[in-house]
């Protein structure tokens, strides 16, 4: 954790709220990179896996798929461990559900 995390607090219900990871595209680099090789984990679990990293309820979904896109248009991390190809998300990647 060499960078400062941007945390945000926002509403969840009537009366409570949550933090909100907003995550770099380099926290999902190096959250991609961890992931193991040859099993095919999922978004979900990489946003919780960050959120518990951070101290905070959530990990945004939009940011980590829009950095997730851009990873895989940049090819700087293994996208493929993270995206089902079956998925309706994995026709936004570079290379569609077939390169996955």
């Amino acid at each position: 954790m060499d960078e400062l995390p941007v945390i945000k607090m926002r509403r969840k219900g009537r009366s409570l709220t949550q933090s909100m990871l907003i995550p770099s595209e380099s926290m999902i680099v190096r959250a991609l990179r961890a992931a193991p090789p040859g099993r095919l984990s999922d978004i979900a679990e990489v946003r919780k896996a960050l959120a518990r990293q951070y101290g905070t309820d959530a990990c945004c979904p939009v940011t980590v798929q829009r950095h997730l896109v851009q990873i895989s248009q940049n090819g700087t991390a293994p996208f493929w461990r993270v995206v089902d190809p079956a998925r309706p998300f994995a026709r936004r990647m570079n290379g569609g559900p077939e390169r996955i």
